[in-house]
């Protein structure tokens, strides 16, 4: 309830600070249908959505990042690490450059890459099943030949080409539709259930695979399930907003220590991710000289916790 109220608080303040101030009651007029000169469209074609965009991107960052790492108990396993958001990120770049695509369609190549990139690691790293570490070295290991093809690419594309295509690489709500919310929000419903159907399982999954298989889980297929449902939700969010970085990366151990471990973290890391993309866009718009796209200011931030995390298990002695 705490996440929830915090989630509803960040839209509220989307909606009502800006380069004018919006009172509250002003904002409630608009939403129930008033028209107000010179606020309408303001709230309803600009801050609307933006919030609605932000907070809908963040959940599928947050639920796909999440049930990756406890599906594979390593906080590492996140589909920004291991090359899903790469993939959808080369996907879009390709359609923009290379074959001068613009709107829905590129969306769409991105969904299609990111989901294909995801079943080409699993491929990979199939081996009589899949192996944690294994799966994770292959997607960093695909994730870097990505970013290299992007890179390649970037530099074939003209200049108008070469600024969209960088909103591919930060992750940004700028420009964002209230149409764009909709794909969001079936995404949200057609895989998120699904994947909170799941949680059972991903809970027996933390115990190990012996145990995972003793509590009747069948791996593969549950594996298989859970890897294209948290894909999908991930190549739709960066579909609509390119790769906001961290997001799905931090969202699930945010969540976990919020909870104490207590219960499934799927929701809490959705409404984890919801509010950290809620809140890294209000700091990149309004606290900072100038103006920056989100995912320049998750960067920031989650950069040095992955630092922290792969020093802490280095001292750990962990693979």
């Amino acid at each position: 309830m705490l996440l929830l109220s915090a989630v509803l608080a960040g839209v509220c303040l989307t909606l009502m600070l800006g380069q004018t101030w919006i009172d509250p009651a002003t904002v409630i007029a608009v939403l129930s249908g008033e028209q107000v000169p010179g606020v309408s469209f303001t709230l309803m074609e600009l801050r609307l959505p933006r919030a609605l965009v932000a907070v809908l991107a963040g959940a599928c960052f947050g639920l796909g990042g999440a049930a990756f790492q406890t599906m594979l108990r390593n906080p590492l396993a996140s589909p920004d690490v291991i090359g899903i958001s790469a993939g959808a990120s080369a996907a879009a770049v390709f359609a923009i450059v290379m074959l001068s695509l613009r709107g829905a369609p590129v969306a769409l190549v991105a969904i299609i890459g990111g989901l294909g990139v995801a079943l080409l690691i699993y491929a990979l790293s199939w081996r009589r099943g899949v192996a944690d570490t294994r799966l994770i070295l292959t997607g960093i290991g695909l994730a870097a030949m990505l970013q290299s093809a992007i890179a390649y690419l970037l530099t074939q594309a003209p200049a108008w080409p070469l600024q969209e295509a960088m909103r591919w690489m930060t992750g940004s709500l700028n420009s964002v539709h209230l149409d764009q919310s909709v794909p969001l929000l079936l995404a949200l419903i057609a895989l998120g259930l699904p994947l909170l159907h799941f949680a059972r399982d991903l809970e027996a999954m933390r115990l190990g695979d012996d145990m995972a298989r003793g509590l009747g889980v069948r791996l593969s297929l549950t594996r298989l399930g859970i890897v294209v449902a948290a894909v999908g939700l991930v190549a739709f969010a960066t579909a609509v907003t390119g790769p906001i970085a961290f997001v799905a990366f931090l969202s699930g151990p945010v969540a976990a220590w919020l909870i104490r471990h207590n219960g499934s973290v799927l929701i809490p890391a959705a409404l984890v991710g919801a509010l950290f993309v809620l809140t890294g866009d209000f700091i990149g718009q309004h606290l900072l000289p100038a103006r920056y796209p989100v995912g320049v200011v998750t960067g920031v931030i989650g950069a040095p916790y992955l630092i922290t995390l792969v020093m802490r298990d280095n001292s750990r002695g962990a693979t």
